[in-house]
């Protein structure tokens, strides 16, 4: 090993000591410090990253056991300034909103929604379910199209659901009434047999997402909203069964989908009207 001193020490998470230093305001400070606290608090590690970094830099000792030491807290170090990084976006965010949010940035609701937020972050992995957990904690502050139960589903949805489930969702969300078939040739250039492990996997999805109640096939309704019974359709005289790939069965977002994609993958401006 190298013998320069390692100095374990996190920049992002300085800097954010330093703005968090700089507001004046006493209470505005310490929302956003219940925000930092609530966030930090449900990672398992970030204790024992503290508490070895101190004790690292008090007591260096050239042993081959120091040396995993410090490759531990080396990978330890790039993933909190990774946490850092999040935590500062969502404060921009919370600029952005202006202090019609303040009321919610001090409920034990929204800061229950950051600890299990943060909690599924630091197990997330993929970049885009990171993604997807700083827009909702950030959306979810500025509006309320949905309740706290509903928010909570849907980081249990970023949680359970792997990144293919996630292009299905974005896929059917930009073309409303999309196919399965068309799905898949947006995501590869090829189609494999009926019976391959790609084909079940694929059926695997939609019916994750179906049975979830995130994506359904479009059904028509009335002006009330009622749903129309589909015409029954003639029946196929081919002895093949429904294609993985199928070309003919459309595809939308339910409701609680929709709303998932509003908070998840867009970025939200307060109400109008709210204060």
């Amino acid at each position: 090993m190298n013998d320069k001193p390692i100095i374990i020490t996190s920049e992002v998470m300085n800097k954010i000591g330093v703005e968090l230093d700089k507001i004046k305001d006493s209470e505005k400070r310490n929302r956003i410090a219940r925000f930092i606290i609530a966030a930090l608090s449900s990672i398992p590690w970030i204790g024992g990253f503290f508490g070895a970094t101190a004790s690292l830099l008090a007591e260096r000792e050239q042993s081959e056991s120091n040396e995993l030491y410090e490759l531990w807290l080396q990978e330890h170090t790039r993933k909190i300034d990774d946490l850092g990084k999040s935590i500062a976006k969502i404060l921009t965010r919370f600029k952005s909103f202006g202090d019609r949010v303040n009321e919610r940035l001090e409920s034990e609701e929204y800061l229950q929604l950051v600890t299990k937020g943060f909690r599924i972050y630091d197990k997330a992995d993929s970049e885009t379910k990171r993604e997807f957990i700083r827009r909702l904690l950030a959306n979810s502050v500025a509006t309320n199209l949905s309740s706290d139960d509903v928010i909570q589903l849907f980081l249990d949805w970023i949680e359970k659901y792997n990144d293919l489930h996630l292009y299905v969702i974005k896929y059917v969300y930009s073309s409303p009434g999309i196919t399965r078939g068309a799905i898949w040739d947006r995501i590869y250039d090829f189609r494999p047999k009926e019976n391959s492990s790609e084909a079940d996997l694929y059926k695997l999805l939609f019916r994750d997402l179906s049975t979830g109640g995130v994506i359904r096939q479009h059904r028509e309704v009335d002006y009330n909203g009622n749903y129309i019974k589909k015409t029954a359709r003639r029946k196929s005289t081919s002895s093949n069964l429904k294609s993985a790939f199928d070309d003919y069965d459309s595809y939308e977002l339910t409701e609680l989908g929709s709303n998932f994609v509003h908070y998840c993958m867009e970025d939200i401006v307060p109400q109008i009207g709210e204060s």
